[in-house]
């Protein structure tokens, strides 16, 4: 949480868009309890940073979703860039798992807890299971999407790492596809650990939907794995 505030400190204008988006949106949610506004809201909030940053974004695979549909996005995570490339670029209505010290952050925490969006407490093993099954729920409610980061964290070191099952249970539990995501050139935009931004080309590449009709729990490793494979597919199609 402490780089979040760093990165804030270094850029007043994404200070100012976050209180200005995150308040309207908190306005929103007192009358549009299905979060769509809210959502919007923070579609422009995301762009505004990738403006800011200089990041210029090109989406491929679009064509293979349906943008009224239920799914568990999936991606890698290389940077901090890598949430707002997803709100701005992929047109669904979605909720994402974030760490719960980013509810903590005045203005932007109040939005995500109002927007709907879910807290993960890493902290207690059983508390996450009960955060997988609500975030399976939320989609049947709200008629959403998850994004999930199943590496659990951003990288290090710049390799994508193993992929926890997560992102499977949430999926096979609700009973909708789960589509694997690749995020290239948002590290190189906002580096690890790095509140200095680097304008550069960032691409954001939707892969194959894989249904989970049928499917159980007891398959969510193999399910976690054929994710996994596709996304490095997709990173290594440079």
């Amino acid at each position: 949480m402490a780089f979040v505030w760093s990165l804030l400190i270094v850029d007043p204008l994404i200070i100012l868009s976050t209180i200005l988006c995150s308040t309207v949106s908190v306005v929103f949610t007192f009358f549009d309890s299905k979060g769509r506004i809210p959502m919007a809201i923070a579609r422009v909030w995301a762009r505004s940073l990738l403006f800011f940053a200089g990041a210029r974004v090109t989406v491929e695979g679009l064509d293979r979703i349906d943008p009224d549909g239920g799914y568990v996005f999936a991606s890698n995570h290389a940077s901090y860039m890598d949430t707002p490339t997803v709100l701005s670029s992929i047109p669904v209505q979605f909720r994402f798992l974030a760490k719960r010290g980013l509810f903590q952050i005045p203005f932007l925490g109040t939005h995500l807890a109002r927007a709907g969006h879910i807290p993960v407490p890493r902290e207690d093993p059983r508390a996450a299971v009960r955060t997988l099954s609500r975030a399976a729920e939320v989609i049947h409610e709200h008629k959403t999407s998850i994004l999930i980061f199943p590496e659990g964290g951003r990288t290090h070191d710049g390799e994508m790492h193993e992929f926890k099952e997560g992102a499977a249970y949430i999926a096979i539990k609700a009973g909708v596809p789960i589509v694997p995501v690749a995020l290239i050139g948002t590290r190189a935009v906002l580096p690890f650990n790095s509140g200095t931004f680097h304008p550069g080309r960032v691409r954001l590449r939707i892969g194959d939907p894989i249904p989970t009709a049928g499917l159980t729990l007891r398959d969510r490793g193999a399910l976690t794995v054929s994710v996994r494979e596709q996304v490095e597919r997709m990173l290594q199609d440079i």
